[in-house]
């Protein structure tokens, strides 16, 4: 309700509320006012609440003032690290937006070690979208993923100018999955390949 009304200073009031859900209310609220401070996110970012730090990372972007260049962006990179898969999803939304390339080696180890998928999957698409050749790597030891990961990382591949491109499409144009191969095909400019043992 504050935030629909203007109310900065109730909305604000509720960061310090001992419910998680009237943070998370508080953090909404001051992100609808143009309010939303990067030091609001960095603290809520540190927080012991799951529900708080995943919607620090998803309001992270509406964050003014100082910090939001730098401290911000660090603290969104370390977010990469927290135990809740949905704050790591995130984290790596936020990163891929806001082209936060020092966080291409942390997304890197992310892209290919995190236990779960989805994390692994918005990794890929960030460093696809942040485009360092530093992170191609990553991506294409990716394209070896689960299917959802595969697909991700063959579009991640169109971020990047490098001549292991084009043989990595043309191989994934022969994947099992077929919307890995509709997606190499695209980007090849030709039609996907039959999956393997087809007729």
């Amino acid at each position: 309700m504050a935030g629909h009304r203007g109310d900065a200073t109730l909305a604000r009031r509720g960061l310090a509320d001992p419910d998680p859900g009237v943070r998370v209310a508080a953090l909404g609220a001051l992100a609808r006012l143009g309010e939303l401070t990067a030091a609001d996110v960095e603290a809520a970012l540190a927080g012991d609440a799951p529900a708080v730090r995943r919607r620090a990372v998803e309001v992270a972007l509406a964050a003014r003032g100082s910090g939001m260049r730098s401290s911000l962006p660090r603290s969104v990179t370390t977010a990469l690290g927290d135990p809740d898969p949905l704050v790591v999803v995130g984290a790596a939304w936020f990163l891929a937006e806001r082209n936060v390339r020092p966080a291409v080696p942390l997304l890197a180890t992310t892209a290919t070690g995190h236990d779960d998928a989805r994390c692994r999957e918005a990794a890929v698409a960030a460093l696809g979208a942040i485009g360092d050749p530093a992170g191609l790597g990553a991506v294409l030891a990716a394209l070896r993923d689960s299917p959802t990961v595969r697909r991700r990382a063959t579009v991640a591949l169109a971020g990047f100018d490098d001549p292991r491109v084009a043989p990595a499409l043309r191989a994934a144009a022969g994947d099992r999955d077929w919307q890995v191969r509709q997606a190499a095909g695209e980007l090849l400019d030709e039609p996907p390949a039959a999956p393997p043992g087809s007729p």
